[in-house]
């Protein structure tokens, strides 16, 4: 990708090598963010356990955004939210829609799917980090915008994310499975 064509949030990815679906596929680092409009590019997630990873595309511009957002509010340690924007729901949704829109997309235009938020460590409220930013998210969306498209939240399952450019589909694979499922059938510029 040239820079023309991506807006990255530094150390926020890294490529993979020699992928056979995509010859350009891009891990999207835990608290990182990547948006493209290479049709030829995918961008993928760590399994989100209790994170949330939000995917963007806007059809009409052809500019695709992934963001695995760890921890909801970034008033939890606004140090490293200035540094570091995609480590929480709050900015690093915020710096993916803005990055967005540099590259021409509208908000209006824009879908969005979220993924993940299943609760891993305990049976416990105090750490359910995945509900908290499930409970976050719909005033957030509000606030900025921005619309939900699809979603597959909470469980107790692992799941990566996969954003696929040149279609827009969004599709998840679950720890265990070998199949991926579609979250998003290919969006349509009507």
């Amino acid at each position: 990708m040239t820079e023309s064509e991506q807006v990255v949030a530094p150390k926020a990815f890294m490529p993979l090598k020699k992928q056979t679906a995509c010859p350009n596929k891009f891990i999207v680092v835990p608290g990182g963010w990547l948006l493209s409009r290479d049709s030829t590019a995918s961008l993928c997630t760590f399994p989100l356990g209790a994170c949330l990873g939000i995917a963007i595309y806007d059809p009409v511009a052809k500019v695709g955004g992934l963001l695995h957002s760890l921890l909801p509010a970034s008033s939890l340690d606004p140090k490293r939210a200035a540094s570091r924007p995609g480590m929480f729901l709050d900015t690093g949704l915020t710096a993916l829609l803005d990055g967005a829109q540099r590259l021409k997309a509208t908000r209006k235009s824009l879908r969005v799917f979220v993924a993940g938020a299943a609760q891993i460590i305990d049976e416990t409220a105090l750490f359910n980090i995945g509900k908290i930013n499930c409970d976050i998210l719909p005033q957030l969306l509000r606030q900025l915008g921005v619309k939900l498209h699809a979603q597959n939240v909470g469980g107790r399952t692992n799941r990566s994310m996969e954003l696929i450019l040149a279609t827009g589909e969004v599709l998840l694979k679950f720890s265990g499975q070998t199949a991926s499922m579609l979250l998003c059938k290919p969006s349509k510029t009507t």
